[in-house]
């Protein structure tokens, strides 16, 4: 999943497309992102961090799902808590094996995993602005500030006045940008994919392709 493309935001936060056309996955992501961004703005500390991986993880659900054939059973549950993919770990190593993310997006989910549980796990008031949590954090910024999104964004959350918690702390919006570009950009990826079609497949009287032909034994 590459993130990138040759887009930018005006001032009124509309997309303004070059001559080069994104293609549309990237175009998809470009028009979720500013919303996305706007609804994180709307949590602080401990909230922003539990709600923004949250939203990564039901964005990379949703990838898994694309590529995967239907649930025969409305009660398959493959994705519960208790389940095979009930965790982000479990969805992240899948997504990567299946070749669905590339290393850096690897990385970054599970940096996001690590920061989820550490401040899941904390008793104190902890800050994205802490050296334990800003140093997990750092590499994976600046693998993400090559997304062309990245700088137009900043400017999106530049421009928003100031809610009744306070100003948009730098901590806070390197982290929303983040959520912000991977929600979009794994949303968008999914709508592009169709379930995977193996060559063959497996019965009980043998192997047989599906494309009818003569099964295999």
């Amino acid at each position: 999943m590459r993130l990138g493309s040759p887009f930018s935001w005006k001032s009124t936060a509309t997309l303004e497309v070059s001559s080069n056309s994104p293609p549309p996955l990237e175009a998809a992501a470009a028009l979720a992102a500013r919303t996305i961004a706007l609804q994180m703005l709307e949590e602080r500390g401990r909230g922003a961090v539990l709600v923004g991986v949250a939203r990564v993880d039901a964005a990379l659900e949703h990838l898994l799902q694309a590529v995967m054939a239907p649930a025969t059973d409305s009660r398959d549950g493959l994705f519960l808590p208790d389940r095979p993919l009930g965790s982000l770990g479990a969805k992240v190593t899948l997504a990567r094996r299946l070749g669905l993310i590339e290393p850096g997006v690897e990385r970054a989910l599970h940096a996001l995993r690590k920061l989820r549980n550490a401040f899941a796990h904390s008793a104190e008031s902890a800050s994205l602005a802490d050296p334990a949590h800003s140093s997990r954090l750092a590499a994976v910024y600046a693998e993400a500030r090559a997304n062309p999104l990245w700088v137009p964004l900043e400017s999106v959350l530049a421009a928003q006045q100031a809610s009744a918690q306070g100003p948009l702390e730098p901590a806070l919006r390197d982290y929303v940008l983040l959520i912000t570009i991977l929600v979009a950009f794994l949303e968008a990826t999914a709508q592009q994919l169709t379930p995977i079609q193996p060559p063959v497949v497996m019965g009980l009287a043998g192997i047989s392709r599906i494309t009818g032909s003569t099964p295999a034994s």
